[in-house]
């Protein structure tokens, strides 16, 4: 029964070894290999930076599909995936296709 406790407290001492040594990697990656103490330079500045946020998605008023802001035509108040779903769009508002 001692020798089973024995392997239990080993394995767990393993463990938080093994998770304590991969916390500290992760964190000096993240200052950029810097060592405690050491000036901060463009490693400190850049984990200070805000961080960019992601582009807004914006739905097809004909088909849709989702495509990035800068990517979609906008007509009026609506976007649109491309050129031809803005014709289309324009083209059944103004009721020239007979649907």
């Amino acid at each position: 029964m001692r020798q089973i406790f024995l392997i239990v407290v080993f394995v767990l001492a393993a463990r938080w070894l093994v998770k304590t040594m991969r916390a500290a990697q992760t964190e000096a990656a993240g200052r950029g290999g810097a060592r405690p103490g050491a000036p901060r330079g463009a490693a400190g500045a850049a984990r200070r930076a805000p961080r960019q946020l992601a582009e807004p998605m914006v739905r097809c008023a004909v088909c849709g599909v989702h495509a990035p802001q800068s990517d979609s035509v906008r007509a009026g108040a609506h976007y649109f995936c491309s050129v031809e779903h803005a014709q289309r769009h324009a083209a059944r508002a103004g009721g020239r296709e007979g649907r």
